[in-house]
């Protein structure tokens, strides 16, 4: 807002507080007052917004940063937020506590960015406030199973290349999705290949557990490594046990190789005789 359009209003202001200071009574002083002081409170709420953005007041901050090339989510945001929208942008990484400050935070839209990660705590200080939250369209394959831990929200994960496996079954039993999308999370990869395709809660609701498959992988890798360890073992003493074989043989043809002691009594007598 422009000095010209707060100079009247500011003048306007100060000339009710000075009426009100020489007891001049005026029947519309006080809500000339009240209505300036609105006005100037949201004047300094809106300036607070960060400049890529654009904010609007409707009964709580409305921050508008779609389609801005962001790379990270802006620093000191409005604490009245209620509305954040930041889709279309470059975003990579929600770090931890990122909107700890936005207690009145209802709708987070993060949707067409380039999300690899979410880290765990990254949604705490909205937990209770927040009513829908969008990551859509972006390049999740897994999730730490606390990430929405006591998150209230209703959540879209649609369109992204999610791996079908423990972890995330994990994570979606903590979750709420919205059922318009929910059928648009699906197995980009999986554990089992003929699960690729598919949407994970339709393969999930058929019975499939993917903590099973993780068990028996675990289960049959721990099977590998013993029989290698076994095989190594046996290995080491077959050899060991050939090892020495080898040199008792060497040793006894040693033996065998040096003149005995009756010759050498028997060369020694001939000597003595001699002499």
């Amino acid at each position: 807002m422009s000095k010209g359009l707060f100079g009247p209003l500011t003048q306007q202001l100060m000339g009710a507080s000075q009426r009100c200071r020489a007891g001049i009574k005026h029947p519309f002083h006080g809500s000339y007052f009240f209505a300036g002081t609105l006005l100037l409170l949201s004047y300094v709420t809106v300036k607070a917004c960060p400049k890529i953005c654009h904010c609007s007041d409707r009964n709580g901050i409305v921050v508008q940063c779609t389609s801005r090339n962001l790379e990270n989510i802006p620093a000191n945001l409005p604490k009245d937020t209620i509305v954040l929208l930041l889709s279309s942008n470059r975003i990579r990484h929600i770090p931890k506590e990122s909107f700890t400050d936005l207690k009145r935070l209802r709708e987070l839209d993060l949707s067409h960015n380039m999300l690899e990660s979410v880290e765990v705590g990254s949604f705490q200080g909205v937990v209770d406030s927040l009513r829908t939250l969008d990551l859509s369209n972006n390049q999740l394959s897994s999730l730490p199973r606390e990430t929405f831990a006591k998150l209230h929200a209703r959540i879209r994960l649609s369109n992204n290349p999610w791996h079908c496996e423990c972890s995330l079954q994990e994570v979606l039993r903590e979750l709420r999705l919205d059922p318009e999308t929910v059928n648009e999370v699906s197995c980009h990869t999986s554990v089992q290949e003929e699960y690729v395709g598919q949407p994970v809660i339709q393969v999930l609701d058929s019975g499939i557990n993917f903590c099973n498959f993780h068990h028996k992988t675990t289960d049959v890798a721990m099977f590998v490594a013993m029989f290698c360890w076994f095989f190594m073992v046996t290995a080491y003493i077959v050899y060991y046990i050939k090892h020495n074989q080898e040199d008792t043989r060497r040793h006894m043809e040693y033996l065998k190789s040096l003149p005995s002691t009756s010759h050498i009594s028997k060369d020694y007598d001939t000597a003595s005789s001699v002499f």
